[in-house]
């Protein structure tokens, strides 16, 4: 069942100088489909046969020999490697540069790639992040930026110096986290291409392990939401972001990305009716809909910021258009998240609210009010469109001293 490859003149069809092009032929018997590739050289039917079908070539000849031969040797070898076979992993062996499949900044490449391919650009910006957070880290230590850096050059010990330097520049845990779990994927994208040896993992107990990063629940109180509601906005901007900010806290927390795409057609009555736009890139489970039960305010922000034209296709929100590219998409919701953010921090900030208030908090103060006003986490996870539950606790604030209070002095109160 291995697969098979060949050097063959494609003959269907001269070029204007009485030439053929000389072609790859693959076939894999476990698919059953044979692809040929251009080998970049034509010849004619005689010079084919002088070049490549003698055993013995003349010595004229014995360049393109040589050249067909270095041709076939690349795609034997990169057949050899692809298993089980894939013309789809087959092509991106065969297309590489000597090295580059043992080279880690090449795979970074390809995943970021990969990633903006399918539209996933915050996905594609993290492992970037970390790419160039791994050449910061090496030039600090050899005085330049690599230009190719081996698989084999992160063993634990490297991994633990390089968490160092990232803890001592000011990265967070969950940067570090993040960055590390980007790497450790790359690793595993490798190993599964066969590029890397197993026996190079550098991950897992014994060797080294990825610090957790810990979840910061931030969440506005009771007392403190109430302030913020009743806050007066001192410019347009503020009365905007405090609109979107209460917008997003009253639909289940929704985030700004999915503002952003919702449309009219997702209005049914009194609810709207969608799916997460990053859980439609990361499931392949059966999606969520989720359904949010619109508040009276929540309408008048539809109708205050919405669109005139409320045909079922067109956004609600006049953020994106049906000429946004793909490309355009995140670049705006992140522009739309910092003006929210820049203003509802001014506007806490005027009412000694937490200045580091940001969109991120109105969905964890969903949560945590929600639980802490009797919803079950249950509740929660429906309305999130977790998968499951162990992601929404890390959205819950947890109660506070008085709460908690209340419910150990209750404990024996039998009436």
């Amino acid at each position: 069942m291995e697969t098979t490859v060949s050097i063959h003149l494609d003959t269907r069809r001269s070029k204007s100088d009485g030439t053929y092009p000389v072609k790859l032929r693959v076939y894999s018997p476990l698919l059953q489909i044979a692809k040929k590739y251009s080998a970049g050289i034509s010849m004619t039917k005689q010079q084919f046969e002088s070049v490549w079908l003698t055993e013995r070539p003349r010595k004229i000849h014995q360049a393109d020999r040589d050249f067909l031969d270095e041709i076939r040797i690349k795609a034997v070898n990169a057949a050899k490697k692809t298993d089980p076979f894939s013309f789809e992993v087959f092509e991106k062996k065969l297309k590489r540069r000597q090295g580059d499949g043992k080279n880690v900044i090449y795979h970074y490449n390809q995943r970021i790639k990969h990633y903006m391919d399918l539209g996933q650009h915050s996905t594609a910006e993290s492992y970037n992040l970390s790419l160039q957070s791994i050449l910061k880290y090496i030039e600090t230590q050899k005085g330049t930026i690599p230009k190719q850096v081996s698989f084999n050059a992160f063993t634990p010990t490297f991994l633990q110096k390089y968490e160092f330097y990232m803890i001592k520049s000011g990265k967070s845990e969950t940067t570090v986290g993040i960055y590390l779990r980007n790497l450790r994927a790359i690793f595993n994208h490798a190993i599964q291409e066969g590029e890397v040896s197993e026996d190079l993992y550098p991950f897992g107990k014994r060797k080294y392990e990825i610090p957790q990063g810990r979840v910061v629940k931030k969440a506005l109180n009771k007392n403190q939401l109430k302030v913020l509601w009743n806050a007066n906005p001192l410019t347009p901007e503020q009365q905007k972001a405090k609109d979107f900010w209460f917008f997003s806290f009253i639909c289940n927390g929704i985030n700004v990305k999915d503002i952003c795409l919702l449309k009219y057609e997702n209005l049914k009555g009194d609810t709207i009716e969608f799916k997460r736009a990053k859980t439609k890139q990361t499931s392949k489970r059966k999606l969520t809909t989720i359904v949010i039960h619109l508040t009276d305010f929540a309408k008048s922000v539809i109708e205050k910021y919405g669109n005139e034209n409320k045909v079922p296709e067109q956004y609600i929100f006049p953020l994106l258009s049906s000429s946004t590219s793909q490309e355009r998409i995140m670049p705006i919701v992140k522009n739309f998240t910092r003006f929210i953010n820049q203003h509802i921090k001014l506007l806490a900030k005027a009412n000694n609210l937490p200045e580091e208030i940001s969109t991120y908090w109105a969905r964890h103060t969903f949560a945590t009010l929600a639980i802490q006003g009797g919803a079950n986490m249950e509740f929660v996870k429906e309305a999130f469109g977790h998968q499951n539950i162990t992601t929404t606790q890390n959205y819950f604030a947890g109660f506070e001293d008085e709460a908690k209070k209340s419910i150990v002095e209750n404990l024996l109160k039998f009436d």
